[in-house]
């Protein structure tokens, strides 16, 4: 049995990951989901595999060496997906220091970690073992207005924020263990994610949860950024596609082929709550354009992301499988009818969530 190590696996990406995996593999695969929990983790997520024989929650910081190395030491482990990163750009422009902690030191210590297990004594490594890295499009920077530009694989790095910053050094030490050591390991960058679970300081879960309880819909600049939006179920098929796949110490880009202005997204969330939403619900009455609220941009706000799937495609077979119109009123029907998780998140309980069920195993 392949037994897999998934760190942040609670968080929104990787919580869609595991339990994708398991749909697709179920008794096949072990997965190790190692995750310290911050306010954007969150154990809910996998409330359908948590009783799995072959499921393993350990809670810990990827920065803790010591932690991740006894991981490995008491695990045969096969393939490393590491998911585990500080994200919110927001986020990263109030405190960059944390950024750099988790997303750089902490992909040091995964790297080392798994160097340490894998490595044989001639410097090579023991045959099947890989190391996904799972990155973003921002390490590429902005891409102006021309409809015909896209980010390559080949397309230098040229971050703007400190989110991407430490993104972009992460990515740069993976390719230093693939060069220097031969490390067996794949780079991905993907583009905006979106879907169920996915915590709301994002444009798409924060716009729904303000739009059904009448609060204003906060807009950067004049809305107009663009961003390639990419469903999460999609990518987790992509992320698994390349560790089956996917030749060593490439690097591959995975776009959905949905690029939207942010003034579109908000505008396409108002109008399908109001199309999803029965006439009897009180919540309907609130839904206007009149929420929508232009403030001041953010800083270093990058104008165009537009991110080129071919490589992957060509490489490997994989290509998005779902476009906006219907992945959006998947997740917007998923947000509706799971308004108990969305309490959950917002007000901390999923903290408890975690007490109750791991304080006494």
């Amino acid at each position: 049995m392949r037994t897999y190590l998934v760190t942040g696996g609670a968080g929104f990406i990787g919580s869609n990951y595991i339990n994708y995996m398991f749909k697709k593999y179920d008794n096949e695969i072990r997965i190790i989901n190692v995750d310290v929990l911050t306010y954007a983790g969150n154990l809910e997520n996998l409330r359908d595999v948590e009783d799995r024989d072959n499921y393993t929650f350990i809670r810990a910081d990827i920065c803790d060496r010591d932690a991740i190395n006894k991981i490995f030491e008491e695990n045969d482990i096969d393939r490393v997906v590491h998911f585990a990163a500080e994200s919110h750009v927001d986020r990263s422009i109030v405190n960059p220091e944390v950024f750099v902690q988790t997303n750089v030191l902490g992909t040091a210590t995964m790297l080392n970690a798994a160097k340490k297990a894998w490595e044989l004594p001639d410097g090579s490594f023991k045959e099947g073992k890989k190391f996904l890295h799972v990155s973003t499009d921002e390490v590429y920077g902005s891409l102006d207005d021309d409809p015909n530009a896209y980010f390559y694989e080949t397309t230098p790095y040229a971050p703007h924020s400190p989110y991407s910053a430490s993104k972009a050094s992460s990515d740069m030490l993976v390719k230093a263990y693939m060069d220097t050591y031969k490390f067996p390991a794949n780079i991905t960058n993907c583009s905006n994610n979106y879907g169920p679970y996915q915590f709301p300081e994002k444009l798409i879960p924060l716009h729904i949860h303000n739009a059904l309880a009448g609060k204003e819909l906060p807009v950067y600049g004049d809305g107009k950024n663009v961003r390639d939006w990419l469903y999460v179920e999609d990518h987790a098929k992509a992320i698994d596609m390349v560790q089956e796949k996917g030749r060593l110490f490439e690097t591959y880009n995975v776009g959905g082929h949905n690029e939207k202005q942010n003034i579109e997204i908000v505008k396409i969330i108002i109008d399908t709550l109001k199309e999803e939403l029965d006439d009897s619900d009180p919540r309907k009455a609130n839904l206007s354009y009149d929420l929508i609220k232009y403030i001041s941009d953010r800083k270093g706000h990058d104008r165009r992301y537009a991110i080129a799937p071919d490589k992957i495609k060509a490489e490997i077979g994989w290509e998005p499988e779902t476009m906006f119109a219907e992945g959006i009123k998947k997740t917007i029907k998923w947000y509706l009818n799971n308004t108990e998780w969305m309490e959950h998140v917002t007000s901390g309980d999923y903290e408890k969530y975690y007490e109750k069920m791991y304080s006494n195993r």
